[in-house]
């Protein structure tokens, strides 16, 4: 049985027990990174290399190369991750982990990070990451995913180890479901400090979700905001959904005329953060079989508070 990780300890776990991400090897002299890895992996067949290629975690001289008859030079330095490394070098190393029991997995999910494959990218996901962490301990282990977040949104995203408690969970998941809160950046200050954002929303050819005036169209979203911070052209929300909508907060904001910050896809042209300006902060439900009540916090990101001079958000 795995140790249980305290849900609000916000302990940040590594996904494998590396102290160090990259294993480096100085080049002794001009060769093929083929040849060279063969010789220094020893252990490792040439399935297994033409593998690590592939999944772009050798990197020479801090870039990822997929070549094999890539040439070498005296001094080159080669190195070899644990984990598939994007072609820009953007890599994650860490996955806070919230919560673990034999039932759930709950992690702190970067921004920047799928929560499962899309056509463009079936490697560098949440639930790959997390899928590898649970078969270290037994290849039987299986995770399934509960519910997604956007990529480029940061925050509490939940894992169960059955596939009988997904679908327990989704089946009931809007009654199950207690409060899911979410903090957001927001462009400009709004004229009501607190309000609710009801529409139907629907996915254009483009595949932006945008909010229709006909009552009969789409899927019903309910948003509630309040106002806790405001600096400069920014302010700072607490968000409640009564609804799990494609990119709901987003549309909502934008409808409102603020959009989120760094989210140019619905046309925010402020980006303070170098991010999109949305967390999934709490997430509070109820088991479906049990008689059990969670609740998991996923600390607000630093960028957040330093550019409202806050040290934390109650």
């Amino acid at each position: 049985m795995k140790k249980k990780v305290n849900a609000f300890s916000k302990k940040e776990v590594k996904i494998r027990p590396n102290e160090k991400f990259f294993k480096e090897y100085k080049v002794p002299s001009k060769c093929l990174l083929f040849d060279f890895l063969l010789q220094t992996l020893t252990s490792k067949s040439r399935n297994n290399i033409k593998q690590l290629l592939k999944n772009h975690q050798i990197l020479v001289n801090g870039a990822p190369i997929s070549q094999f008859d890539f040439e070498l030079i005296a001094k080159d330095i080669v190195s070899i991750s644990p984990y598939p490394v994007k072609k820009n070098g953007k890599r994650i190393s860490k996955l806070p982990i919230l919560y673990e029991d034999d039932e759930l997995l709950v992690i702190n999910k970067p921004s920047g990070l799928l929560s499962i494959a899309d056509d463009k990218d079936k490697e560098h996901t949440a639930y790959r990451y997390m899928m590898d962490y649970v078969r270290e301990e037994n290849p039987k282990n299986r995770i399934f995913v509960v519910h997604r977040i956007d990529k480029e949104t940061s925050g509490v995203m939940i894992f169960t180890k059955s596939s009988e408690l997904k679908d327990a969970l989704q089946d009931k998941w809007n009654q199950l479901v207690k409060l899911r809160e979410y903090i957001a950046i927001c462009e400009g200050h709004f004229e009501n400090k607190e309000g609710t954002r009801i529409s139907n929303l629907l996915q254009a050819k483009t595949n932006l979700m945008y909010s229709t005036k006909n009552p009969k169209e789409g899927l019903k979203a309910i948003t509630h905001y309040w106002v806790m911070e405001e600096i400069l052209d920014y302010s700072l929300l607490r968000v409640h959904i009564d609804t799990g909508r494609k990119n709901q907060i987003r549309v909502h904001m934008k409808d409102l005329g603020h959009n989120v910050v760094g989210d140019d896809k619905y046309g925010s042209t402020l980006d303070p953060i170098k991010r999109l300006g949305l967390h999934a902060r709490i997430l509070e439900f109820d088991h479906p079989n049990k008689d059990k009540h969670f609740k998991f916090i996923a600390d607000v990101p630093k960028e957040f508070l330093t550019l409202f001079n806050l040290k934390r958000i109650k």
